[in-house]
């Protein structure tokens, strides 16, 4: 039997949900203080935040610091924007239906953006433009030169923003990601992740759009396709987190976890690999006509298509039976498996000596959306700052690509291309429909 053939998305999902607590804590310093400004928070200032998308994850990521309130909310769907007012402690909540609106409202210092894949880039960009700090989930682009536009105007707008990678703030693996860091293990030269699988393609027949949804801006940049529920609902059977073009699929959903630990343990967060294959020929991604059962779904979540990544100094990292919150590091010495908020070490002395003084970051919270509040009046980056979220992001989106396309592809992590590849080059970026362009950065 192959080793991943009972790996099926439920599977998969309820072992990332009851991973284990901390295995050890970070002490929390309180940041040093800084003046209000202009689009700058002060230390002790009310930060007003607005939600842009008000789906599940937004209600998960809606307990903020006790100095956050929530103060408006967007979506195409209004009365999702509207019940967000059930959360919120102001006398002066707004809902919107466009997006536009809310951040047109220079009382708003900062927004969560919790949209779908395939939104999260012009949000992200269009809310620096108008001078917000930002959280934005993860995965945080749907291609690779949307990440660079977003590094590039959080830059030019000097704004705060957190990708929501929330494992870069739990203490246990910070403390793995430092021992593989500094040599616990020896030059690592192998590294297994999870075999995260491609998005799939939907062509489900219509139903009728529910009451207060604006479908057609709902499928924005992309050509619109009549409303199914699930298409809309984010995993349902499938749900758009497992269809192109609205996702990169669970390669860019739980890869945006899993390869960002390796892209952090491997000290490459300003960079990546060199090349990247994929085994078994092209993927044909699977197209759904007629709602599928749960059962159906899982079965689609077991790929044959094998992604291997090459890093600088020999590393090999392959997608196959790893840990999907993190990866097996394999060195000279030992190894170091990561999960999420845990790490085993074998043999187990690995991790008793104590780290060096500077290695584990003891100024960032154990709490993501804390960290990200602390920055904001610091002004400092938050541990999973843009550049952070799109190197890592453009790690899974090179799995993608190198599934299409069934062949090794070299990448040049300096100038973000596929040297010489025109083929590969044009998997970049994605067509958008008018007047959805992905925003200029000036």
């Amino acid at each position: 039997m192959h080793p991943t053939s009972s790996f099926s998305r439920r599977q998969f999902l309820r072992r990332i949900a009851a991973a284990g607590a901390g295995v050890v804590a970070a002490v929390e310093i309180i940041p040093r203080r800084a003046l209000a400004a202009p689009g700058q928070p002060g230390a002790n200032d009310r930060i007003r935040v607005g939600y842009i998308g008000c789906g599940r994850r937004a209600h998960q990521i809606m307990d903020l610091p006790a100095e956050g309130q929530i103060v408006a909310a967007a979506d195409v769907n209004l009365p999702r924007a509207e019940g967000v007012a059930k959360r919120s402690t102001s006398k002066s909540f707004k809902a919107h239906r466009d997006y536009r609106s809310l951040l047109d409202d220079k009382s708003i210092d900062a927004v969560v953006i919790a949209s779908p894949d395939f939104w999260r880039a012009i949000h992200c960009i269009h809310a620096c433009q108008a001078l917000k700090d930002i959280y934005a989930e993860k995965p945080l682009t749907l291609t690779i030169k949307e990440g660079r536009a977003i590094v590039n105007a959080v830059k030019r707008h000097g704004r705060v923003f957190q990708t929501g990678a929330q494992q870069r703030s739990m203490a246990a693996n910070r403390v793995a990601c430092e021992l593989i860091r500094n040599g616990r293990i020896g030059k690592v030269h192998t590294v297994i992740g999870a075999n995260y699988p491609s998005p799939w393609l939907l062509k489900l027949p219509g139903q009728p759009v529910p009451e207060g949804l604006d479908w057609d801006a709902w499928c924005g940049p992309t050509t619109p396709v009549p409303f199914h529920n699930d298409l809309y609902l984010p995993r349902a059977k499938p749900g758009w987190i497992s269809i192109w073009p609205y996702s990169g699929g669970e390669m860019t959903g739980w890869g945006a976890h899993g390869l960002d630990q390796i892209q952090w343990a491997l000290g490459a967060d300003g960079g990546g690999p060199i090349a990247v294959s994929s085994s078994d020929g092209p993927y044909k991604p699977p197209v759904f006509d007629a709602p599928m059962d749960a059962d159906q779904v899982d079965s689609l979540f077991k790929t044959k298509h094998k992604v291997t990544f090459l890093y600088p100094g020999g590393v090999t990292v392959k997608l196959d039976d790893g840990s999907g919150a993190g990866g097996t590091f394999i060195g000279e010495r030992g190894k170091i498996i990561i999960r999420r908020d845990e790490f085993v070490c074998d043999p187990p002395e690995l991790a008793k000596e104590p780290l060096p003084a500077d290695a584990v970051r003891l100024d960032v919270s154990n709490d993501h959306m804390r960290n990200w509040f602390d920055c904001m009046k610091t002004r400092k980056d938050p541990i999973s700052n843009a550049e952070v979220g799109h190197r890592s992001c453009t790690v899974c989106h090179l799995g993608n690509i190198a599934r299409w396309l069934g062949r090794e592809l070299k990448w040049d992590p300096e100038q973000e291309v596929f040297p010489g590849d025109d083929e590969a080059n044009a998997y970049l970026d994605v067509d958008r429909r008018k007047p959805y362009a992905l925003p200029e950065v000036v």
